[in-house]
């Protein structure tokens, strides 16, 4: 029996809003992963369905809407910021750390698809998570102009540390549609048929929070957002979950494996069948697989 708490945290001036999902009746601080999902989805859309594998498995798991998406508080809404999204991802890791039901020394992060990205950046740039999970995260198209390097990275980490991230009206795309069937007649955000299915098929679920309308911007800041130039230097211990045939262009699985090469520590690679969006069906058989996975892996390096 699984207890799910609704709980709130304040984050970049709006109130988060989520869960914290555990096993009824466990009076003891626990190993916890935090949870969030990829571009315009809500926890409701499968997020959650994991957060509930992971607390069967014994882990405390905290699953929250990005700001702006959800049951988040946030505006311009539906807007998509990836320097704000990772601040999220930081306030949530404080909020959790004084929770009654986490111990603070045992926390991880999960993220799939931008989110998937987001959680490279974040364990860069932020000692507190010892374990992240990645599934079919977005590191690019194609590797960056320039390799690497300590000064790149330092600026990032400045950047989201403390740097303007506003956007402008140059750096913004939308407000548009995340998925069409049309993309002649209708184009939007995310453009593969197997992604407006995904949509259609979860975020049309009762009570979901989706709407199909989105905003991203991308901010003119003195360092790139890039989850490949933070690769070496993640802190956390890693598993990527990658599709060999991923439709997604940005979760380009070359990339992303060179990206893997880069990362220090002890970092798992799994490939998963039936492209970026397979083990988003719940139920599902690959959702099971990647659940079951991931579980072990988040069990094992954090001690459960």
């Amino acid at each position: 029996m699984l207890t799910e708490t609704p709980v709130s945290f304040a984050s970049q001036g709006a109130t988060l809003r989520g869960y914290m999902v555990t096993l009824a009746g466990s009076g003891t601080c626990r190993p916890t992963v935090v949870m969030a999902h990829g571009t315009s989805a809500t926890l409701r859309m499968v997020a959650l369905d994991y957060a509930r594998v992971f607390a069967s498995a014994g882990l405390a798991a905290l699953v929250y809407d990005h700001r702006n998406f959800g049951c988040s508080d946030g505006e311009p809404r539906l807007e998509i910021n990836p320097w704000i999204q990772c601040r999220g991802y930081m306030d949530a890791l404080t909020f959790a750390g004084t929770h009654p039901a986490v111990d603070p020394n045992r926390m991880g992060l999960w993220g799939d698809s931008y989110s998937g990205g987001e959680v490279v950046v974040v364990s860069a740039c932020d000692a507190r998570p010892k374990v992240i999970v990645a599934q079919c995260p977005i590191f690019g198209a194609a590797l960056p102009p320039l390799p690497p390097s300590e000064d790149a990275f330092a600026k990032i980490k400045a950047t989201l540390l403390t740097g303007d991230v506003a956007g402008t009206p140059a750096t913004t795309t939308g407000p548009l549609p995340v998925v069409s069937h049309d993309q002649a007649g209708t184009p939007s955000l995310l453009t593969p048929i197997q992604a407006f299915r995904w949509f259609v098929d979860h975020g049309g679920r009762p009570g979901s929070g989706w709407v199909n309308r989105v905003t991203r911007v991308i901010p003119p800041t003195q360092a790139c957002y890039s989850p490949y130039l933070c690769a070496p230097f993640v802190q956390a211990e890693v598993l990527l979950m990658v599709a060999p045939d991923d439709e997604m262009v940005h979760a380009n699985y070359a990339v992303a494996r060179q990206a893997f090469a880069l990362m220090p520590g002890l970092a798992r690679w799994y490939d998963i069948a039936d492209g970026h969006f397979g083990l988003l069906y719940c139920p599902g058989d690959r959702f099971n697989e990647a659940a079951s996975v991931q579980s072990k892996f988040l069990r094992e390096r954090l001690a459960v």
